[in-house]
């Protein structure tokens, strides 16, 4: 190829700029070193490889471990002009052979494969005949058994430095601790390897945790935050733990209005692959799902991510609220921290028969509840676990923008550690709030526990109110949870100085209520637009999107449209301007976008905007 990289960044991809540490990677893979790259989602890792494979003599091969995410990333670079295939179970025979004639035939660019498909002998004899680009890894944080989605396939895919030495090898992840990205480099003989470390920050994403209660309610206040109305409905998933609350919450919000459905493994693969392609064409607004769902999804204009339950460890949490916001757009991500979740997570962890897996999934564990506690900054705590270090605070999560009530709690925490004790450390959370509150359960009677002192010396306060101080004394160490038995409560050494009045507490009151921001910012593309065009764009880009069987995002991003709907391109050379129009998508849907913005700007007197 003999345009610069710059250039086929912009004339393909359609981008003006290079984002930090992207053209630095993409030289290097160029001239044929090895890299391994650390880049939040949505922080333009893809790029840094498929650039140097339209470079590079040969096809470059993508190791991906998911279908949906082989074909989005191949629908989105097919809109782009780009020679790109997936050779995956997916395809009928006749389709796997074409994908296989063109390999052979030197018709692509790039080919997206599993790791196991990959590593067959068979798919490895073809290689012998094929000019290789490179190989790019992605979702490297698969290679490691420190990493949070380990895959025992991954391991085999160390062969290739030694089976292609001369080929470079790009491995990106969007996730990785410190003891993660050194196996990585370990198992994918990567020590010669240039690393590159991009900000984990993704300024546009709002985190905020707040206390389960009544969380279906707590969901849905969320959820008629955000308007309805058709062509103006922003996408969203729901994360939960299990399948059968994931299709209760689904048939819920259904119920409420909402165009909801259900993902999970228990589902057919045809009913998953249909919920997966109409969330992606915005034929439905939110997904509720487990975890299995959304690591193959490349939708750019998710707006929200909410965890009905506490996820398991801090890089999954990363990982999936990064699904919202890829366009750089504004975006939340909530999570319902409730004390029960801990414990069911905690009970789960410890049943596994690999003692050293339970010990990092339970280090893991604990980092993820030290996230939720409402000390200080979320950004701040959650980018210093990958090692990143704010100089201040972020000013876009809930601490920072309302940052909590604290209180005297020490009174509080005197009456429900000595009603702990007096009930003889043999009783779980609900059992010793309902003795505090003055609970007539027959139980309470049988057991006497009516005659205690410290029976009814906590009505004044709600069940609520109780269940957030446990929940803090529990993980500051005062109160200690037994969950091999039943998760009993009982009191630790450090609960006796707060018994005798020789320390004081002060803690910081629940918060159930997902809130707003003192101070809007402006959007996140600091452009103003007219509403109206904007929902006319969208419901362009659907109906193109529809006839030619691709998502809406393929087309054009959110953020695109936003841009055309401030800067109002009437020729095409300034459609061009937009970011994310390349020559190939000029070419394709340029007229038709472009007729709908001038016929709109004749039937309105507009003030132009100032453009540099």
């Amino acid at each position: 190829m003999d345009q610069t990289p710059h250039q086929t960044l912009e004339q393909v991809f359609g981008f003006q700029h290079f984002r930090p540490l992207q053209q630095e990677i993409v030289e290097r893979v160029i001239a044929g070193a090895d890299c391994f790259v650390l880049m939040p989602t949505g922080g333009g890792k893809s790029l840094c490889y498929q650039i140097p494979a339209l470079h590079r003599k040969g096809v470059a091969l993508v190791v991906s471990p998911l279908i949906s995410l082989m074909k989005d990333q191949v629908d989105a670079l097919c809109a782009c002009g780009v020679r790109a295939a997936y050779y995956n179970s997916s395809l009928g025979a006749d389709k796997a052979r074409q994908v296989l004639a063109r390999l052979h035939q030197q018709e692509l660019d790039l080919l997206y494969v599993a790791p196991e498909r990959l590593m067959s002998a068979g798919f490895l004899e073809r290689l012998e005949d094929v000019d290789i680009a490179l190989f790019a890894v992605d979702e490297a944080h698969c290679v490691s058994q420190w990493g949070h989605d380990f895959r025992p396939e991954y391991i085999h895919l160390g062969q290739l430095r030694h089976l292609f030495p001369d080929i470079p090898l790009i491995a990106l992840t969007a996730t990785a601790d410190e003891q993660t990205r050194q196996d990585i480099i370990q198992r994918l003989h990567l020590q010669g390897a240039k690393t590159f470390i991009s900000s984990f920050d993704r300024p546009n994403i709002r985190y905020t945790v707040v206390e389960k209660q009544q969380p279906m309610r707590q969901l849905q206040d969320f959820l008629q935050r955000y308007p309805r109305q058709a062509g103006a409905e922003p996408a969203g998933i729901v994360y939960a733990l299990s399948r059968k609350r994931v299709d209760d919450i689904s048939a819920k919000l259904c119920r409420a209005g909402f165009r909801a459905a259900a993902y999970h493994a228990g589902l057919k693969a045809q009913e998953r692959q249909r919920v997966q392609e109409a969330f992606l064409r915005d034929d439905i607004q939110i997904v509720v799902a487990t975890v299995a769902f959304g690591m193959g999804i490349d939708k750019s204009n998710i707006r929200f991510v909410v965890h009905y339950d506490l996820p398991k460890n801090i890089e999954s949490y990363y990982q999936e609220t990064g699904r919202a916001g890829r366009d750089g757009l504004e975006a939340e991500a909530l999570l319902l921290f409730g004390y029960g979740d801990i414990a069911i997570a905690r009970s789960l962890i410890e049943q596994g028969n690999n003692p050293e897996q339970v010990r990092i999934e339970l280090f893991k564990l604990n980092a993820m509840v030290g996230f939720a506690e409402p000390l200080t900054c979320r950004r701040r705590t959650l980018l210093g676990y990958f090692g990143e270090h704010l100089a201040t605070d972020c000013g876009n999560c809930d601490l920072c923008l309302n940052p909590p009530e604290r209180y005297d709690a020490t009174k509080d925490a005197q009456k429900l550690l000595s009603c702990v004790y007096r009930t003889g450390q043999r009783f779980g959370a609900k059992h010793v709030i309902d003795v505090l509150r003055g609970s007539t359960a027959q139980r309470i009677i049988d057991l006497k526990h009516n005659t205690l002192s410290t029976y009814a010396i906590g009505k004044d306060q709600p069940q609520e109110g109780w269940n957030s101080l446990l929940r803090q004394l529990v993980h500051l160490g005062y109160l200690r949870q037994d969950v091999a038995n039943f998760s009993v409560l009982k009191l630790t050494e450090a609960a006796r100085p707060i018994l005798t009045g020789a320390e004081q507490l002060t803690l910081s009151r629940p918060r159930i209520k997902a809130v707003t921001k003192k101070q809007p910012k402006k959007r996140a593309t600091d452009l103003d637009y007219d509403e109206e065009l904007l929902t006319q764009l969208k419901q362009q880009r659907k109906h193109i999107a529809d006839s030619t069987g691709v998502p809406p995002f393929v087309v054009f991003s959110d953020a695109s449209l936003i841009e055309m709907a401030h800067y109002l391109p009437r020729d095409e050379t300034a459609f061009l301007q937009i970011n994310g129009v390349g020559q190939h998508k000029l070419k394709r849907y340029g007229e038709d976008f472009l007729h709908l913005i001038v016929t709109y700007c004749s039937d309105k007197i507009f003030v132009e905007p100032d453009v540099d």
